[in-house]
């Protein structure tokens, strides 16, 4: 068995997999610097005397280089061959390999060299409307929906364009778009042996801009027939490419085709273990990380096909620095104060007894969370007989999550989790980009914020207490200057929520959203008003392009600088026609939410 383990990433990810390597008497050791860098990792672990490597999720996870590296160095690789990683890294490559393993594929036509003039190869008539792809990449980059034939050219070139900026290659899949599908993975597990087996089963529709949100197992909506298909097809698919150790098969499910009786097109497989790898291990009761590591240090799989039960239900909800009610932009800062669910939220109001919450983080009171890195904090996790008892468990465990000193995504999370259509497993996979999903009402946070100024007053312990009493009448209401006045009656609450009380504004998180209420200033409000012209940023992060300079005059609409914050870019424009006046941003620099970048002084 493997004795040491360098684990070569960094927060929840990191804590995720040194957890089952403590439980399993492995040393494990976590790295540090520059995660991207191949050498730099290598020397680390050879520095702390592991005999393997773990890459975690993300950064070097699906890099065949970096596997070859640790393989070179001596180390084991706790995950797939890098031959494996290399064929399904292409999404034309990858289904090649799954047409010859017999797993559907969703109807495509090939694009390549579309920008560069090269003779495309006949084709029959494209049925619109169609999704233009990068073959070489993910994430949405190098993508284009395309509804008429008279936007494919402009949409193909631009498709290729991105995609050649982004992976260095403009090779461009066009492929069927289904318009209201479901997005379902399953968790597949090979040893080097021969042995292959899958977990079953996950539902990802909830997603935005492609990127998951709430993730589900096993699959609400899909009938048996489908569960069959998509499984055997993952199973058939990891023997075609020699595949070992833990990985995930993607498949977008139409639910309108055939009839109404749904299919399912392979869309990639992702050769590494996933974000939402513990809702399966919840339904399973198995250790993803304890089967990578036995795989990797040459055991057979300990279990069979017949072995692997569902139990329950399991839902997932991502949390984020990001404010989802403005934009989506990320947030950054020192989180002050971090409250996390424990096993014991089961016994909230709306969850019974028999569902269990797991939390995956690494964020604790007093933590900085910067820009340079994926704006997830961590995961919380709900467990139940059956998907709503598992639902209501999740909205209480996000209840119990607070996060104060910057903004995250906690609010909209539970607020999405409670929704009908939540409940309803009515979400695909472009819902959220169509819908908005209402932001929750301030009031009971105000009110909320007002009692705890009101028992953090100075004189809340003496005689003098103003608790409003009164002989011979009500109570007199007590009066709380907020961004508004408010007016406290009744009792006081028994329990008040999270909350930090200072002398220009009150933080409260309710319903785990974070709310700031500003606090009257006695010497009047000097802010800048972003409506005259002040050009602040709405998030922090890195200046990636100044494109005005002093003096310069602009035209409403026109783009003045690019920040660019946890993989995002953000483009901010001149409100009106006006000159550039008290530029204080540069290309690189460092900039905090709400900081002054500029001025555009509107002309006479």
């Amino acid at each position: 068995m493997i004795e040491s383990v360098f684990i070569a990433n960094r927060g929840e990810i990191a804590a995720r997999v040194a957890r089952t390597c403590h439980r399993l008497g492995i040393a494990a050791t976590t790295s540090s610097g520059d995660y991207l860098d191949v050498e730099a990792q290598i020397a680390q672990a050879l520095a702390a005397g592991a005999d393997a490597v773990h890459p975690g999720y993300g950064f070097l996870s699906e890099n065949p280089a970096f596997a070859r590296a640790v393989t070179a160095a001596g180390l084991t690789w706790i995950g797939p061959p890098p031959e494996a990683m290399e064929a399904m890294a292409r999404k034309d490559h990858a289904r090649e390999i799954a047409v010859a393993a017999g797993v559907p594929v969703v109807p495509s036509y090939e694009l390549g060299g579309f920008e560069t003039g090269a003779e495309r190869p006949p084709q029959p008539p494209i049925s619109f409307p169609v999704l233009v792809k990068a073959a070489a990449g993910g994430g949405g980059k190098g993508m284009r929906i395309v509804r008429e034939q008279a936007e494919l050219a402009e949409a193909t070139a631009a498709a290729a364009r991105e995609a050649r900026s982004a992976f260095g290659d403009d090779t461009l899949l066009i492929e069927k778009y289904v318009e209201r599908g479901r997005h379902i993975e399953v968790q597949v597990m090979a040893d080097a042996h021969g042995g292959v087996v899958h977990l079953f089963e996950r539902d990802c529709s909830t997603q935005r801009r492609h990127q998951k949100v709430l993730e589900e197992a096993p699959a609400p909506t899909i009938t048996p027939e489908i569960r069959e298909l998509v499984t055997s097809s993952a199973v058939a698919l990891a023997k075609q490419v020699g595949y070992r150790n833990a990985g995930t098969v993607e498949f977008l499910l139409d639910p309108e085709a055939n009839g109404g009786a749904g299919e399912a097109y392979f869309l990639e497989m992702n050769t590494r273990l996933q974000v939402e790898h513990p809702v399966t291990e919840l339904i399973t009761g198995l250790d993803l990380v304890e089967l990578q590591l036995r795989v990797a240090a040459g055991e057979p799989l300990p279990i069979t096909q017949d072995d692997v039960t569902v139990s329950g239900h399991a839902i997932e909800a991502r949390v984020y620095a990001e404010d989802s009610f403005g934009g989506f932009l990320p947030q950054a800062g020192r989180a002050t104060y971090v409250r996390w669910p424990d096993g014991g939220v089961e016994t909230g109001a709306s969850a019974p007894s028999s569902t269990t919450v797991r939390v995956d983080q690494a964020l604790e009171s007093g933590q900085v969370v910067s820009t340079a890195y994926d704006p997830m904090l961590g995961k919380v996790i709900a467990h139940g007989a059956t998907r709503e008892e598992a639902r209501s468990a999740l909205v209480d465990a996000l209840d119990a999550t607070a996060i104060l000193g910057l903004t995250t995504n906690t609010g909209f999370l539970r607020v999405l989790v409670a929704s009908d259509e939540f409940r309803d497993a009515t979400i695909d996979t472009t819902w959220l980009d169509r819908h908005d999903v209402p932001a929750p009402d301030p009031a009971e946070a105000r009110r909320l914020a007002a009692w705890a100024v009101f028992r953090a007053r100075p004189e809340d312990d003496g005689p003098f207490r103003s608790d409003g009493f009164r002989l011979g009448a009500a109570p007199a209401p007590v009066v709380i200057d907020l961004d508004e006045r408010v007016r406290l009656t009744g009792p006081e609450p028994h329990d008040l929520p999270v909350a930090d009380v200072r002398s220009d504004r009150v933080e409260v998180v309710h319903q785990g959203q974070r709310f700031v209420f500003e606090r009257p200033d006695v010497f009047g409000d000097h802010a800048a008003d972003p409506g005259d012209g002040v050009i602040i940023a709405p998030m922090p992060g890195t200046v990636l392009d100044v494109r005005v300079a002093e003096g310069d005059r602009v035209e409403a609409g026109q783009v003045l600088l690019v920040l660019e914050a946890m993989k995002m870019e953000l483009s901010l424009k001149a409100p009106f026609d006006g000159t550039v006046d008290g530029l204080a941003a540069s290309t690189g620099s460092q900039v905090a939410l709400g900081a002054t970048l500029m001025e555009v002084q509107p002309h006479a």
